[in-house]
């Protein structure tokens, strides 16, 4: 194992096998150049596993096969496709792809001359199987492989299905644009709302200064009296509705000295609530119409 800070070994170091031949055994997959790592562990992505890892996808054509084929996890390859001195290694990526959707398309033409053996239950039990033809699967695979024949030499269009995915993910991305507008509309609103408020209150602040600074001595005394009394009120709960001392309790004189032509009393006490009527006593019923006895 190499020290953290040093470089990757040579090319030619025993530690490193050599890439990938320009004519491999399989003579399809490219040569490239692994992508350099920074120590050399036995469970960590070795030249030696990227070749491995390469030749595996293009025999599956899966990610997580190939992947699971050298023993490493999907998410360490697409790390390392993403790493800067990738590109020879992306390159040989998509080449061994379109190696496994060669070989994809091999096994569905087989599927679709050959048909799929599937099995026969009955209550329950397997008595045998039978062979299921899929000839929606080899009409794809003849307008494929052979659209000037089997598509009227018209640019293959998007199936029912694709078209269903295609509407499908517009909608996505509409409900996931819409979302994202409505949440920077809300933030930005609340911003634009708290910025009013502190100016608001600034300007508030401001007339209180300056309303201070222009009073006297004598009247900032009194004013501070004034907000000592008003504090003991209403730490006590006063309310002057119930207070026969306040001159809005009994108005009626202080109105009228006033020149008003009709005072305005307050209602008295309890006026709002309701008086329990008396209960009456039971007087003779009235025969009805589907009472019994009635003639």
């Amino acid at each position: 194992m190499t020290a953290p800070d040093s470089p990757p070994p040579a090319p030619d170091s025993p530690e490193t096998p050599a890439p990938l031949a320009p004519h491999s055994p399989r003579g399809t997959l490219p040569a490239f150049a692994p992508v350099p790592r920074l120590k050399q562990r036995s469970n960590g992505w070795t030249p030696a596993v990227q070749c491995a890892f390469i030749e595996a996808l293009a025999d599956t054509g899966s990610v997580s096969s190939a992947c699971r084929a050298v023993g490493r996890a999907d998410h360490g390859a697409y790390l390392l496709r993403r790493h800067p001195e990738a590109g020879e290694f992306r390159a040989a990526w998509a080449a061994a792809l379109d190696l496994g959707i060669q070989r994809i398309e091999d096994v569905a033409m087989e599927r679709a001359l050959h048909g799929v053996e599937v099995p026969v239950y009955s209550y329950g039990k397997l008595v045998g199987s039978r062979t299921v033809h899929n000839d929606r699967l080899l009409m794809f695979l003849l307008r494929n492989r052979a659209p000037q024949r089997f598509s009227e030499g018209r640019a293959r269009g998007l199936s029912a299905l694709d078209r269903m995915e295609l509407a499908r993910l517009k909608k996505q991305w509409h409900r996931e644009w819409r979302e994202t507008w409505e949440a920077e509309r809300a933030l930005r609103d609340t911003e634009e709302e708290q910025e009013s408020y502190e100016r608001i209150d600034a300007w508030i602040d401001t007339m209180h200064t300056n309303r201070m600074r222009r009073m006297s001595p004598r009247a900032r005394a009194a004013l501070d009296e004034h907000n000592r009394i008003m504090e003991e009120d209403r730490a006590a709960g006063y309310d002057p509705w119930h207070d026969p001392e306040h001159p809005d309790y009994h108005g009626a004189a202080a109105r009228a000295a006033a020149g008003e032509s009709e005072a305005i009393r307050l209602p008295p006490p309890g006026w709002g609530e309701k008086e329990e009527e008396p209960e009456q006593e039971p007087g003779p019923r009235r025969h009805g119409l589907k009472d019994e006895g009635w003639e």
